[in-house]
């Protein structure tokens, strides 16, 4: 993606505040000479930024302001290791806020929505944003949070909620309950806004059938404000971002070097204007490509594709990489079998074994589809799998982010 000459300047006043002062960045920086820095392809030379960075600046090493001007703090969702602390100016509250509010618009929300709000609340990002956004709008909010579905559906059907904010895997909860319990004709929803994890085409079929809705992909993580930083369209291809705010690379994972347009790689962002925690060329792990050329909706903003997957998602199984973008993609293509998977890596007398767990649809013969997913798994993945079909609901279904792939072997 190009720089423009007002990303460029932004940047550039931006390195040379934090050069200038004690804090994550000059010590990060040291050595290298801002006004050196006359191109976008001096910037790449810049070091990345990445998520270990960040837990070694644990509390509070990412701060870039002094305490006064800081109004909040937001933590990251991952539950392993040092969490990832980021602090917000009021500005970059109220910055977040009117993206999220973009983002509402973009779906073609309005004021006389009603949206219902299920990601967490507390030091995840997730659900004040979503709220945030939505007050800016001037839409009604029913701020529920995640969990307790009797209690979702009831406010749902009485509050006559018109919007469904809510992770992929609690979304399709939420739908198979509503056909388990024949209450679809008293359920009012339109839109629906998907965040916070990877889902694959079958899934949102699912989803926006058994719900009746139209989808929206909406992107962001807590390092970077958050969820809203990019949605989707009307037009569902990919995902438009706010490079008034953001400046996105994409790179090659491994050589760290800038791919063409429409190529795939890792999301590498940098912010604009954050004042709490800014963050220079950081590594999101996050698979994806800028898609080329204007979107049909008019939009001035550029995209990228949704996400296919993250660079620490990977599983390395007999000298073959496998990521779980892959296994949705070879389920999309099996009529017998639903979204819902779970992939398993167990050592068992010295070898790697490999089982996929998949629901399989009603009616679907389960001999057939064991036989037809292991001949698809062998030619299009390149590794053998015990295939064990079950019924639709017996996985887990998560009010949260869906964990699919186990491995054992460790």
């Amino acid at each position: 993606m190009k720089m423009t000459e007002t990303q460029f300047n932004l940047i550039k006043a931006q390195l040379k505040k934090l050069t200038s002062q004690p804090c994550f960045y000059q010590r990060k920086l040291e050595g290298i000479h801002v006004d050196q820095i006359q191109s976008q392809e001096d910037f790449e030379t810049l070091p990345f930024t990445w998520k270990g960075d960040l837990r070694e600046a644990y509390p509070l090493g990412l701060q870039a302001v002094p305490d006064e001007e800081i109004v909040r703090i937001h933590s990251s969702s991952g539950t392993t290791g040092t969490p990832v602390i980021i602090p917000y100016t009021r500005q970059d509250v109220e910055d977040w806020t009117e993206m999220f509010k973009r983002c509402y618009e973009t779906a073609g929300i309005t004021n006389l929505d009603r949206i219902q709000i299920t990601p967490g609340y507390g030091l995840w990002t997730a659900g004040i944003g979503f709220q945030n956004g939505a007050e800016r709008l001037g839409a009604m909010v029913i701020p529920m949070g995640p969990g307790n579905t009797d209690k979702q559906l009831r406010m749902m059907m009485d509050m006559k909620s018109t919007v469904l904010c809510a992770t992929s895997s609690y979304a399709l909860l939420l739908a198979e309950e509503i056909a388990k319990r024949g209450i679809g004709n008293r359920i009012h929803l339109r839109k629906g806004v998907i965040g916070s994890e990877r889902w694959g085409e079958k899934m949102r079929n699912r989803i926006a059938n058994e719900l009746g809705v139209q989808l929206y992909d909406i992107y962001g993580l807590t390092e970077v404000y958050g969820p809203g930083i990019g949605i989707s369209c009307d037009h569902a291809c990919g995902m438009h971002v706010w490079t008034d705010y953001l400046y996105f690379e994409v790179v090659d994972p491994k050589t760290g070097k800038n791919v063409p347009d429409g190529e795939i790689g890792e999301l590498v962002i940098t912010t604009l204007h954050k004042q709490g925690a800014p963050l220079i060329r950081y590594r999101t792990h996050d698979l994806t490509r800028v898609i080329p050329g204007e979107c049909p909706c008019g939009s001035p903003f550029p995209r990228i594709d949704t996400i296919l997957g993250r660079t620490d998602d990977m599983v390395k199984v007999k000298g073959v990489n496998i990521f779980p973008s892959q296994i949705e993609e070879l389920l999309t293509g099996i009529e017998g079998a639903s979204s819902e998977y779970q992939f398993m890596l167990d050592h068992v007398n010295g070898k790697d074994i490999c089982t996929l767990f998949v629901e399989a649809n009603d009616g679907a013969n389960r001999y057939e589809l064991e036989i037809e997913l292991q001949n698809a798994f062998k030619s299009k993945i390149g590794i053998s799998v015990n295939v064990k079909p079950v019924s639709i609901g017996e996985l887990p279904r998560s009010e949260k982010k869906s964990t699919r792939v186990f491995d054992n072997r460790y």
